[in-house]
């Protein structure tokens, strides 16, 4: 495995914390383009729900109530994709 390969399995559903150490959420979903290069990350409920494909839930208004962040390939470190760490504070995060 190269330098630039990670195993995502290892990192998904693991939680995500703030370079202080306080824990964002859990990496739910991954976002890549046609190249297979990860382009965004998403963490909490919201990628959950995305990550298993149940937006007919909206219907039942669950959706609603799910929250989460969108994350830049290069706003989390995977070094260790047992401990995902973000390299932003929290408030530079896209929260959906």
């Amino acid at each position: 495995m190269s330098a630039q390969e990670i195993q995502l399995e290892l990192a998904i559903g693991r939680r995500v914390r703030t370079p202080g150490g306080q824990v964002v959420g859990r990496l739910e979903e991954v976002r890549a383009d046609d190249d297979w290069r990860i382009t965004e990350y998403l963490i909490g409920t919201i990628g959950l729900l995305e990550r298993l494909s149940v937006s007919t839930l909206s219907v039942f208004g669950i959706a609603r109530k799910a929250r989460g962040y969108r994350v830049r390939w290069d706003q989390l470190d995977l070094r260790d994709p047992r401990r995902p760490r973000l390299t932003c504070p929290r408030e530079d995060l896209e929260q959906l």
